[in-house]
């Protein structure tokens, strides 16, 4: 199921030639209406005028948050304020925000993208989406809105929070599609059972997931407890939003919209290319933002590029989904650690729920990472010595997967924060 399948589907030589004409096209109009690029194209010699191929790419300057954020607020758009019909914002919450804004053809733009993601992910124009993301700067829940009705859905936008009252209107508006992170899909899921309501009673078919990373075996107790296809999807308020790129039915990585961006792999420590299967830093060039293009653009996102074709049919290249990110990376005795590491060990283990908050302390000189898992009740009616061997078995699973020694703490159900919005897994307490 396509929403625009000639455009999906297009095979690749004909998306390279649309990519370098669209990309020669962004290059000039940067240069000419965004000082930033302009000063850095100078200070390197470039002439967007002198791009033949898609790889002299390479030969362009990297833009990250920090770049974004020094131009605050509206530094970086290449169109004037009376051309800008929307402004979203990052929340901000690691510094100064990074401010992004849309034109007419870019919230057209952005619509169809966003429906093209949701078809990919089975929904239809029959379908009751409930968009339970926060309305607000953030540029989720309107990004999805816009693209579930340009579907022709019916969209509740019932925003975030008030986890018992999301199942009420589920149930009561019969919602067919649940979008929102996969951390407030499993605390929606725990209400349903403590809730006492029978989960087939629901009109679920599909959840579609983003906004932070989450493991395959989340995945799987999603779609068990929720009784739906769960697909995740990918977008960056700093380059679009939702839509840039989404998994299909198939579930075999997510589909880049790439008539629309340019996508690279790179190694974070030495920003080269690597190859198509390798874990590196996603890098995105847009093709088509007229508000806010940007050239390069470092997302600190961890992923890879997926070789070989989709059995769906699309054409644009895959990535899998998104491991962590660079800048959540936990350095503890010299091992470099990433919370989706740790949760995709705990959801394999039986009695483990996929709860769990990494504090990092300093004893001494000596890094000291604990691990509080929440577990079910019956663990703490086990004797002593069962539980003394039930945190073993997790300390040696997450020790054979980090790579360094882990303290294990375990923790009643329900008793770690839940949060409506991206899940906070670290608790840095060092003082460095």
């Amino acid at each position: 199921m396509y929403w625009e399948a000639v455009k999906e589907c297009m095979n690749k030589e004909d998306l390279e030639q649309l990519q370098l004409e669209m990309l020669q096209s962004t290059l000039s109009r940067v240069y000419m209406n965004v000082p930033f690029y302009k000063r850095k194209f100078d200070d390197l010699g470039i002439d967007p005028d002198d791009f033949r191929s898609l790889d002299d790419l390479k030969k362009l300057p990297f833009t990250t948050k920090e770049d974004l954020r020094i131009s605050y607020p509206y530094g970086m758009f290449a169109v004037p304020m009376r051309e800008v019909v929307r402004v979203q914002a990052s929340s901000g919450t690691t510094g100064m925000p990074t401010v992004v804004g849309y034109t007419k053809n870019d919230i057209k733009n952005w619509s169809n993208l966003v429906a093209r993601v949701l078809t990919a992910g089975g929904v239809t124009q029959n379908d009751i989406v409930q968009i339970a993301f926060d309305y607000g700067l953030f540029t989720g829940a309107f990004g999805l809105h816009y693209g579930a009705e340009r579907i022709g859905a019916s969209v509740i936008p019932v925003s975030s929070g008030n986890t018992r009252q999301q199942v009420k209107l589920m149930q009561d508006f019969r919602t067919t599609a649940l979008i929102c992170t996969p951390t407030f899909a499993l605390s929606i899921a725990e209400t349903i059972a403590e809730m006492g309501i029978n989960v087939n009673s629901f009109s679920l078919k599909y959840g579609l997931f983003g906004a932070e990373p989450w493991s395959e075996a989340v995945r799987q107790e999603l779609q068990e407890k929720l009784k739906i296809v769960a697909t995740d999807n990918y977008g960056l308020s700093e380059v679009m939003g939702p839509g840039v790129a989404g998994e299909c039915i198939e579930r075999n990585g997510l589909h880049i919209n790439e008539d629309h961006f340019i996508v690279e792999v790179v190694d974070p420590e030495t920003l080269e290319s690597v190859p198509d299967g390798k874990t590196g830093e996603l890098v995105i060039t847009t093709l088509t933002k007229e508000a806010f293009p940007v050239i390069r653009f470092r997302t600190r996102d961890l992923t890879r590029i997926i070789p070989g074709p989709c059995s769906c049919g699309r054409t644009f290249a895959r990535i899998g989904k998104v491991m962590g990110r660079t800048d959540d990376m936990i350095k503890v005795k010299g091992a470099n650690v990433f919370p989706s590491q740790i949760e995709a060990v705990l959801c394999e283990i039986e009695g483990t729920a996929p709860h769990f908050q990494i504090v990092i302390d300093r004893k001494g000189a000596v890094d000291e990472l604990t691990v509080l898992v929440e577990v079910s009740e019956s663990i703490f009616f086990d004797q002593m010595k069962q539980q003394r061997e039930f945190i073993d078995l997790i300390k040696i699973r997450l020790a054979d997967e980090l790579g360094v020694t882990v303290e294990v703490k375990l923790v009643d159900k329900k008793s770690l924060e839940r949060f409506e919005g991206k899940t906070k897994r670290v608790i840095e307490r060092r003082s460095l």
